[in-house]
Parts: C-alpha cells; structure tokens; sequence
C-alpha cells in the first residue's frame, strides 16, 4: 500500500468559483485521490479556503461585512458546494487558521535566522482618496507585457507574468478607481529567493517527469532577465497573518502582516494539523516531516497555470530556505484555463457558470463527467452547451445509463430480479474479457500519470465495449431458442454493471454507487482479475432495476440555459 499527499490549490474566498476554477484544480485532484484510494492506498487529500490578501477585504467591503465573518461565512459556502460536487477533502481547511499563523510565523523566523529574508525600505502606492497605502492586488491597470486592461499588480491573469505596482500602465485604485496615487516610502520583507535560485534551479531539472505546462512556466521565472528575484513576503493590511519572528515581535513590522502568497502554500501542511485538531485523524506530521515518517509519502499538487510559479519558486524556496525536513512536492499538475463560449470564465467579471448555479441545474456527475473528459490538459479548452448536451446525451445516457437500463429490465422481464443461472462463457465472452482486461490496463495507466482526458476516453471506451457485447449477443433474440445462454448473458451484463461502478467511481461517484446498489453490493474493490471479478455476482443473487441513470438533456434545455447563463452573473 503506498501513501499519496494530494493537495489542490487552494481556492480564493471571494466569492462562489466557476467551473474553469473546478476543473484546473479540485476536480482532477479529487478523481485522483478516488482513484488511488479505489485502487487499496491510503490518501491524505487537502484543500482549504485561502482567506488573506486584498481579494478577501475588496469583496468583504462589497459585502458590508467585517473581513472576518464574511470569511467564515464564505468558508462554510465553499464547503457546502465542494460537498455538491463530492469532493472528497479529508479536511477542507482555512488559511486563516490559527495553525496556519502560527507555522507561518514558525517560517519567517527560521528563514530569518538562516539569512533568508532581509528589510527593504522602498517606495509603494499610496492613494491619498482611500487614505492608505496600496498593496499589489488592490491596485489595478495595464499589462506592460500583453496590454490586458485588467491586470493586477502583482500578475496579470491573461499572460501569467508577474508583476511589481509600478510596471503597471495607467495604474488605478482597486478600491476607489482612483488615479491619483502616489508613492511613499515604507519598510518590508523580501524572501531572498535569489540567494536559493540555483537549490531550486537543480530540484527542479530533477524532476524529468513533470508536465512540459509545469516546467516551461516554471523554468521561464527561473531564466527571464537576472533571474529568480526576491520577493516581498509583507504587505500594509488590516486583516491576515501579522508579522512575527517565530513566537518574537518583529521590531519594525508593527501593523503589517504577511504576504497572501507566502502564508496561502503554507495553509497545505497546516490544513493537516487542522484535520488532527478537528478529531478526523492523528499523526500529522507522518505525511509532512521526512524525519517522521514522510519519506515514503508521494506528493502530488494540482492547480491551474496561473499558479505554477508560486508552487514551483516561492513555496518551494520556503521550504528549501528553512532547511527543516518538510516534504516537498513530487509531482506538480497543472492545467490550461477553460474558456466560456468565445470567453475567459472570470470571478471578478461574473463570466461564465459558477459551481453553486451549475449544481442547481443539474447533479454532480453530469459536470464532473463533462469537466474531467475534456480538462484543459494540453491547451486550453472551451465550454460550450452544444458540446456539454452532446456529451451527456452520448457518453452518459446513450452507452453508460442505456446499458445499464436495458441489462436490468430485460433481466427482470424474463427472469426475475435476481441472476439467472445456467450457460458457461464462449468465444464471444472470452473475447470481452480480454478487450476489457487490456482496457483496464490502459485505463489505470492514464489514471497514475494523471493523464485525464486519456483516462475517461479509456473508461468511455469501456463502456462501449458493454453496449457492443449486448447487442452482439443479444440476450433478447437468444432467450426464444436457448434460454441458458440467455441467462448466461445476462449474468455477465449484471456483472458488467459492478465493473463498471467500481472503475467509475472517481469521475462519477453518484452514478457508482447508484449502480452498486441497484446490484445490491457494497464490494467496491478494484478488479485485479477481469474474468473472476465478472462471476463474482452469482447467480440467484438479488438486483434491483435502478432510476434512469442520467437524464437526457433537451434542445429546450439547452437553449433556456444559453440564454440563463450568457456570462453574466
């Protein structure tokens, strides 16, 4: 049994995300973590709210709240939602934990000691209308590299580069839209990441077998212009982590807190000390410490492009700059953004559908169905509800619920909801079970490389490999000359259904575990044998004739919700 830390970015609390958020990070994450714990290993699968930073104050002050309470109460909604969507987080945390402020102050103070971090004294945007300084994200302009209009001080969403204030074009206010701004001088700390760039340069060539996504952008930070940069790790904000030197005052840093991108990663281990403290589990240092325990731990990240670079410099330059035995990351898996209809999704502009809009429409697997078979892996990707009807429609109604439907009913028709017994396999079953026996074997082999859209194309393929067995043999047509045989296929067809709701389980857990019901079994163990785990339902054994596994959508459905959801919210 191997053990697997799974971590997804973890998402900002300001406000419902949409679905390009879900399938670059939580989704895939959570089929991974099913997928593993299907396959018998224990899976440790983190996430939290990431709490801190202007995006947090700007969309409490919209609220009228205080920054706190809108917090917690976006907390619970995030929770809720993730839960619609069944995620399966071992603990969804909260970055504004009072684990997180300690660990992160834990940091700081131990990079301080080891001469990482040094005092900058510089000049930031003051905006004289708003009355206080401005840090990065509440400022707002220009992209000077790919003149998106939109871009934040700190990183521009259209072209992922990073950025300081001051590259901005036409900066403005992100809070009053004024443009008045000035600089004043104030103090901050910086993370010498450049001091750790050639540590981090080496950790990452040796990871040969990351995605081309991962390293290229991570790779770019490391080799544009003089290189890795330091990076201030303070910021002038009421609500976050304040400034400390371990348990210390920071002389000089009275009022400031930490920067939202050094404590936010740090949330990812102190997730699992809020898991212990939470009753869920003991012992988190086992998956987090090398020293103890941790070493035998695979680490997998998933996220989407946009947040490469703090994952693969920043976090990392924490943990190598503390020289403490903290695991480090094995496998970073990033995705490419998925677009609405000729558009980027956005939080900010309200763009696209959001995850509580789309569960109010429709159930979980319809959109985990859609999301993961077409997960922007390789190229971003489009969502378009021409394409999502059609996918329902085929993949899940036409060859997985259509199988499943004319399977039981037929067999409750002639033999009662029970297996029929009599008949032994032929050429036709023994030619199935090896199709299946090598789709399997791909199958689990997109499923360990993370590879998404391979995986469900295999597991579609899967189920194709069903309907083509039933309507070769069909039970039907043999039942009025060879009742044995008959029975015989529609044994396997009933075995079929468990097969299937075992290898599904990870993109469509409702549908799975409506399926082994309907076959009256809580065996969910993953197939080793095909041939064996096709008799392992005997005849005599009770079934029951499920819903409609997945409804149809119509062309009235899908014009009403292309009007609904036009990209605004």
């Amino acid at each position: 049994m191997a053990r697997h830390l799974i971590t997804s970015a973890i998402p900002y609390i300001n406000g419902i995300k949409h679905l390009g958020n879900l399938v670059g990070s939580q989704l895939p994450a959570d089929l991974y973590a099913r997928y593993q714990r299907g396959r018998g290993h224990e899976v440790m699968f983190l996430c939290a709210t990431d709490e801190h930073g202007t995006p947090a104050e700007i969309a409490a002050a919209k609220a009228g709240k205080p920054v706190a309470e809108y917090c917690a109460e976006m907390h619970d909604v995030q929770a809720e939602i993730a839960k619609g969507f069944r995620l399966s987080f071992d603990h969804f945390g909260r970055s504004s934990s009072a684990q997180n402020h300690k660990l992160t102050q834990h940091f700081a103070g131990v990079l301080a000691e080891r001469g990482f971090i040094r005092e900058v004294t510089e000049m930031q945007m003051y905006s004289p209308t708003d009355g206080r300084y401005l840090p990065d994200r509440y400022i707002e302009g220009t992209c000077p590299n790919c003149g998106f209009p939109d871009a934040r001080g700190d990183q521009c969403d259209n072209c992922t580069k990073q950025l300081d204030p001051v590259d901005l074009i036409n900066p403005r206010s992100a809070i009053s839209g004024a443009t008045d701004l000035e600089m004043r001088e104030t103090k901050h700390l910086y993370l010498c990441q450049s001091q750790l760039q050639d540590k981090i340069a080496a950790w990452i060539d040796s990871k040969t077998d990351w995605p081309v996504l991962t390293t290229s952008i991570a790779k770019k930070w490391l080799t544009d212009g003089d290189g890795l940069q330091d990076r201030g790790i303070t910021r002038d904000l009421d609500w976050g982590i304040p400034v400390k030197k371990g348990d210390a005052d920071w002389p000089g840093m009275e009022g400031k807190v930490f920067y939202v991108w050094f404590d936010a990663p740090i949330e990812y281990i102190a997730s699992a000390q809020e898991w212990v403290d939470a009753g869920k589990g003991v012992d988190w240092e086992r998956w987090w410490r090398t020293d103890k325990g941790a070493d035998d731990v695979t680490y997998t990240q998933f996220m989407g492009k946009d947040n490469v670079p703090f994952h693969t410099l920043t976090f990392p330059a924490t943990i190598l700059g503390s020289g403490e035995p903290w695991k480090l990351v094995d496998y970073i898996k990033s995705f490419n953004y998925l677009n609405y209809d000729g558009g980027q999704f956005s939080t900010s502009r309200g763009r696209g559908v959001f995850m509580d809009q789309a569960l109010s429409i429709l159930p979980a697997d319809y959109w985990r169905w859609w999301l993961l078979s077409h997960a922007p892996e390789t190229s971003d990707s489009e969502f378009t509800w021409d394409n999502f009807q059609m996918s329902v429609n085929k993949d899940l109604a036409d060859v997985l619920g259509n199988f499943v439907s004319r399977v039981t009913k037929f067999c409750r028709s002639k033999f009662g909801e029970v297996i029929p017994e009599g008949g032994t396999w032929g050429a036709r079953e023994n030619a199935l079970i090896a199709e299946l026996t090598q789709r399997l074997q791909a199958y689990e082999g997109f499923m360990d490389a993370m590879e998404v859209r391979k995986a469900s194309s295999e597991l579609r393929a899967i189920w194709v490999a069903g309907n083509e067995y039933l309507q070769s043999a069909g039970p039907w047509t043999t039942i009025k000359t060879d009742a044995e045989t008959a029975a015989m296929q529609t044994r396997l067809g009933l075995n079929l259904i468990r097969l299937y709701a075992v290898l599904s389980a990870p993109f469509i857990p409702d549908a799975s575990a409506t399926m082994l019901a309907a076959m009256k079994t809580e065996d969910d163990a993953w197939p080793t044998d095909i041939a064996a785990f096709l008799s392992a339902l005997p005849a005599g054994h009770a079934f029951e004739v499920p819903e409609v596994l997945f409804g149809k959508i119509t062309d009235e459905q899908r014009e009403d919700w292309q009007v609904r959801f036009a990209g605004t919210r």
